[in-house]
């Protein structure tokens, strides 16, 4: 497999910061203006891609594969996507702000153009994905998505919490 980088990789699909950072990207347009904070965009960098971990009728069909030890992905993924965060800000793709609650994340103004541009059938569909998932999201405080997101795929959000509390 090559990434978007033009580096053969070993099949992984969360493999380089640029394609994370565009499912960053792509999610944080879908709920703009919301900002969200690195929990919320770890869980949700997640189920972009698992949309079928959510159940329900009118959920999309998940583009990455279920596999059975996709559970660790979280506990992987979180420094993953604050790298791919901080690599869009630096493009001007993301904004970043301080608050009192901590660091949050939102899409800047340049990136619908950016992201006009993505057409690829994949990116499409990922498009679409962050759109149905910010229609079911946008409106949820963090401790409200916090609860929705453990009553569907608890164990991993116990495992990644865990690791939190641990360093």
């Amino acid at each position: 497999m090559v990434s978007l980088e033009g580096k053969v990789s070993d099949g992984h699909p969360f493999n380089s910061t640029l394609e994370t950072g565009i499912r960053a990207l792509v999610v944080l347009e879908a709920f703009y203006p919301r900002h969200c904070d690195l929990i919320e965009m770890t869980w949700l960098d997640h189920l972009v891609v698992h949309t079928g971990d959510l159940d329900g009728q009118d959920v999309p069909e998940s583009l990455h594969p279920d596999l059975p030890n996709r559970a660790g992905e979280l506990l992987v993924r979180r420094q993953l996507v604050e790298r791919s965060l901080r690599m869009m800000q630096q493009v001007h793709l993301v904004e970043v702000f301080e608050t009192e609650a901590g660091i949050e994340f939102c899409a800047s103004e340049e990136a619908p153009s950016y992201l006009d541009l993505l057409q690829a059938p994949y990116s499409l569909a990922l498009k679409q994905r962050a759109k149905w998932i910010a229609n079911h999201f946008a409106g949820l405080k963090t401790t409200e998505m916090r609860a929705l997101i453990e009553s569907r795929i608890g164990r991993w959000t116990a495992e990644f919490r865990a690791d939190e509390t641990s360093k």
